[in-house]
């Protein structure tokens, strides 16, 4: 399983964003699919998390409200829409895809990170 991610870039605070990762391979639609990021200096920290039905999603505390996580089978990708960007959500986004739903690292595949930078 090969993921891509994209939709990273430079916004204002207060801006939106989307960020797309497509997954490549045998069985993707069957994977659950999540997001993590990494600020610059950081620890890598999740975000969010989705089942492969797309029926439960699981949310890091400060992205709750404001993070909605998405999927599409059909496409092979999954969504990341992120509203009111903080400058402490700058951090480089990376996606990842396993057999099993989890807020911890324990995803078997990992996607190249795609940078957001949010400026004040």
């Amino acid at each position: 399983v090969q993921l891509q991610a994209s939709g990273g870039g430079l916004v204002q605070a207060g801006d939106s964003l989307r960020l797309s990762c497509v997954a490549s391979g045998p069985t993707t639609s069957d994977l659950a699919m999540a997001w993590f990021r990494q600020p610059p200096g950081k620890d890598r920290e999740f975000v969010t998390a989705i089942s492969w039905s797309g029926s439960t999603t699981f949310y890091g505390h400060s992205m709750k409200g404001r993070f909605t996580i998405s999927r599409d089978n059909a496409k092979n990708t999954v969504y990341l829409q992120m509203n009111s960007l903080r400058p402490e959500d700058t951090a480089v986004y990376y996606c990842a895809a396993g057999e099993t739903l989890d807020y911890g690292f324990n995803y078997a595949y990992w996607g190249q990170g795609t940078l957001v930078t949010v400026s004040s």
